[in-house]
């Protein structure tokens, strides 16, 4: 992801809502979003359906860790492809390789995964990915 210069705890409390940004520490009480109770909360009903949509498009964008050019070509790509572009575009997301070694339990988050990827520590058929 491009260069951020907000802490991750930040960005959750902004939208919210628990993005698993920093791994172990956000299942602990010691998350930012369990320690602030309090912060600019924007009543549900009062929020256009606009607002709604794009602050879902964020958490999503934001939970995988893909800048704002990446996300629109991957949901340009979904939106060639057959079936529901939702679905397809989570699928596409879903296969990235930072994402894959997450879910495979290799790392405690996507951005620590993604260190370890761009060091050198996966090989994909016999090969260092970059």
């Amino acid at each position: 992801m491009g260069l951020s210069l907000e802490s991750k705890c930040v960005r959750c409390r902004r939208l919210n809502t628990k993005l698993f940004l920093k791994g172990e520490k956000c299942f602990t009480k010691k998350c930012a979003l369990e320690r602030r109770k309090r912060g600019p909360v924007i009543s549900e009903r009062r929020m256009s359906q606009y607002a709604r949509q794009l602050r879902e498009k964020q958490k999503l964008r934001l939970k995988y860790g893909v800048t704002e050019t990446q996300f629109e070509r991957y949901y340009e790509k979904a939106e060639r492809m057959s079936g529901l572009t939702g679905e397809e575009l989570l699928r596409l997301l879903e296969r990235r390789l930072d994402n894959v070694v997450w879910r495979m339990g290799f790392c405690s988050s996507r951005s620590q995964a993604r260190q370890f990827i761009t060091h050198g520590h996966f090989l994909v058929n016999g090969r260092k990915v970059k």
